[in-house]
């Protein structure tokens, strides 16, 4: 395992539908997903607007949205033309597209991968995941939040969990590659991407005894992180984030109607401290 120097990431974030007619873009009557608005804003801009506020983040690349969508959006074109992130063409799956920006991104900076639909991405949660990605010191990091503190603070919302015997975790869409060795980590997500499927298949790649005792509830998060690493040939650690809403995705309809919701909610609550 070889570690990169303690340089700021490159950001990678994909901005491709992955259905020719996604309903949210359809919904919010854009051109693809990533530019629906919430709070006013297309979601695709919060982002780069989050990782622009972050110190740990040097440069972005862009992997989507397709060209005939960037070239008849003023506004992301000018963006690119300012060098605020380099563009990239998506490829025909999410993995794919980040087998092609890794192949880009600078060879002596960690890599961090999210997506255009977090729409409620802050600077603070970028900066933690990545501070605590590097503290791991392992060579690929994904930041988990808790289910529990998830439906505390967002009581009603839909979101998958994965539910090990130390607790239920929801994915956030954060990703650090933070080696050489890890990038291979995205080659290996294109495997599984593949075999989705296939279940037979996936299991065999997975191991069927620890998919048994994921499935009788007794396999711990750091079991089956030692696992994947061991399967993977990489090390594969988790960041536990203390921020909620770093689990809010905009997969559905219902999820941009919730995630303008928590939006609107957040801004009027920050423009009342500012009177106060």
């Amino acid at each position: 395992m070889t570690f990169m120097g303690q340089n700021r990431f490159t950001a990678v974030v994909l901005a491709a539908d992955r259905n020719p007619d996604d309903p949210v873009a359809r919904a919010a009557g854009v051109a693809c997903k990533a530019l629906a608005p919430v709070g006013g804003r297309p979601m695709l801009l919060r982002v780069l607007d989050a990782l622009a506020g972050s110190p740990a983040v040097g440069g972005v690349i862009l992997c989507g949205p397709p060209e005939p969508v960037m070239q008849r959006d003023a506004g992301l074109r000018r963006l690119r033309d300012d060098g605020r992130f380099r563009w990239l063409p998506p490829e025909n799956s999410p993995s794919t597209s980040a087998l092609a920006a890794l192949r880009v991104a600078p060879t002596d900076a960690p890599v961090l991968l999210t997506t255009a639909d977090h729409a409620l991405l802050r600077p603070e949660v970028i900066d933690h995941f990545c501070r605590e990605a590097r503290l791991h010191g392992t060579d690929v990091a994904a930041g988990l939040a808790s289910y529990e503190r998830v439906m505390e603070r967002f009581p009603g919302m839909r979101r998958t969990r994965t539910r090990f015997s130390d607790g239920a975790v929801c994915g956030c869409n954060l990703f650090a590659f933070l080696s050489p060795e890890g990038r291979r980590a995205a080659d290996l997500w294109r495997q599984v991407e593949n075999d989705r499927k296939h279940p037979v298949r996936m299991l065999n790649r997975l191991g069927w005894g620890v998919v048994v005792r994921y499935l009788l509830g007794r396999l711990s998060l750091e079991a089956a992180l030692s696992h994947v690493s061991r399967r993977m040939g990489v090390t594969v650690g988790a960041v536990r984030l203390p921020f909620a809403e770093a689990a809010v995705d905009v997969d559905t309809v219902a999820d941009w109607h919730f995630a303008e919701s928590i939006a609107v909610r957040r801004e009027t609550e920050a423009a009342g401290r500012g009177a106060a």
